[in-house]
């Protein structure tokens, strides 16, 4: 079992920028492949980005690359999501999720955070 409890989100003017954190903790953090998940309201949850294990490689959805950047830091069990030149269409409930699987483009959650909420206003 692994808990996440990820935090950071707020409201920002678009251009503007944010950054989550996600803590685990549990068994041991590094054994897993993190990843971002968001969902905007009435639509379907989606994936954001997904981080190896080492922190080494990234896999990121064409709608963040070049805007959001993931890492880790597996001393501090925590793994974290640097968003910048936001827009209106990120507005979001933003989730962490910890899986097993290494395949980093075919990422599988096995648990989840509650989520945080993160606004973009125009």
């Amino acid at each position: 079992q692994v808990q996440l409890v990820e935090s950071g989100g707020g409201l920002v003017q678009a251009g503007g920028s944010l950054r989550l954190s996600c803590a685990a903790s549990g068994r041991t953090f590094s054994s897993y492949t993190m990843a971002w998940f968001r969902q905007a309201p009435g639509k379907e949850r989606e994936f954001v980005v997904a981080i190896s294990r080492t922190g080494g490689y990234a896999y990121y959805a064409e709608s963040v690359k070049g805007r959001f950047t993931i890492s880790r830091d597996n001393a501090k069990s925590t793994v974290y999501l640097q968003m910048n030149s936001l827009k209106p269409e990120d507005t979001a409930d933003y989730y962490c999720a910890a899986g097993v699987r290494t395949i980093l483009s075919a990422f599988s959650p096995d648990y989840w955070g509650r989520g945080t909420q993160v606004t973009v206003s125009s």
